[in-house]
């Protein structure tokens, strides 16, 4: 979940950044420059706006990721433990046919573990004392098989490239409302140019069409969760994967969660919650691997 969510974080700053940068400077006023609207231009600006957030979020995806969950990467064990998680990252990255990540732990309570990186062989791996904690070895063996697997599968190079399309139409229809909203408040005016009524309408359509859009990132890291599972119990075994998923099942019934949050649980939703899980639910990932999917 990590993962996504830095993912994504990121994204929508960068874009949000980019965006004011160029209101700022008056790059897009070429899009009401005659009074009317250059369609061709307005969706070459949408591109280069919306793939420059994703590409830029994922080559930043590791520094990010290292600061914002405070990950400490393992460069000279230090005990028991991190020697075994490098010399575990190690082989299953050789399994996998990638280059060595980087190995990380960063103080969580939660039991939880994510790899991100800009290319399958300068990626970063790391994990929660959490789950150090709560996980046996084997556990914990197919959760770094199934992290593993996210970087062999390319799950963030794909993940770019779905966002930046998705940035592309948030960006591209946020500024037709954005443009439309200002002709409204401009409609006695001869003056041209997006004014601020343009500007607030786009940030604010941004927001909402991005929260939308985000149903389908979501979709995504759902369906790639279950090839991750699979992938984790060809390199680490299949009942020791189904092991770790029961375990992160028993973490978290044990966590009293308010009715009002239940949703938003790893073990999944209902109804809409669904659609903005990040992973299906861990009965349904149980069932799979079982059936052998």
């Amino acid at each position: 979940m990590k993962r996504i969510f830095l993912f994504v974080l990121t994204n929508l700053a960068v874009l949000f950044v980019i965006n004011i940068t160029l209101r700022i400077l008056g790059v897009d006023r070429i899009l009401n420059q005659s009074g009317a609207i250059d369609f061709n231009a307005l969706l070459l600006m949408s591109l280069v706006i919306g793939f420059s957030g994703s590409i830029i979020s994922l080559f930043m995806s590791k520094w990010s990721a290292k600061r914002m969950v405070g990950a400490e990467v393992i460069t000279t064990p230090g005990n028991a433990t991190e020697q075994w998680l490098l010399e575990t990252v190690g082989r299953l990255a050789k399994s996998a046919g990638i280059g060595m990540p980087e190995v990380a732990i960063y103080d969580a309570p939660d039991v939880n573990a994510f790899a991100t990186g800009w290319n399958r062989n300068d990626a970063l791996v790391a994990v929660s004392t959490g789950l150090l904690r709560s996980m046996n070895r084997d556990e914990a063996e197919a959760v770094l098989g199934h992290e593993i697997s996210h970087v062999a599968n390319g799950d963030m190079v794909t993940l770019t490239l779905i966002q930046g399309v998705v940035n592309t139409f948030v960006v591209f229809f946020a500024k037709l409302i954005g443009i439309f909203v200002d002709s409204l408040l401009r409609r006695d005016s001869e003056e041209r140019g997006p004014g601020l009524g343009s500007f607030i309408a786009e940030i604010a359509a941004q927001v909402v069409l991005g929260v939308l859009a985000s149903m389908i990132v979501m979709w995504f890291s759902r369906h790639r969760e279950f090839r991750a599972d699979a992938g984790g119990a060809a390199l680490a075994g299949r009942d020791k994967m189904i092991a770790a998923l029961e375990r992160l099942k028993i973490n978290h019934e044990q966590v009293s969660l308010p009715s009002q949050m239940a949703a938003s649980g790893i073990s999944g939703g209902h109804g809409m919650s669904r659609l903005f899980m990040t992973h299906p639910p861990l009965d349904e990932r149980i069932a799979a691997l079982r059936a052998g999917r």
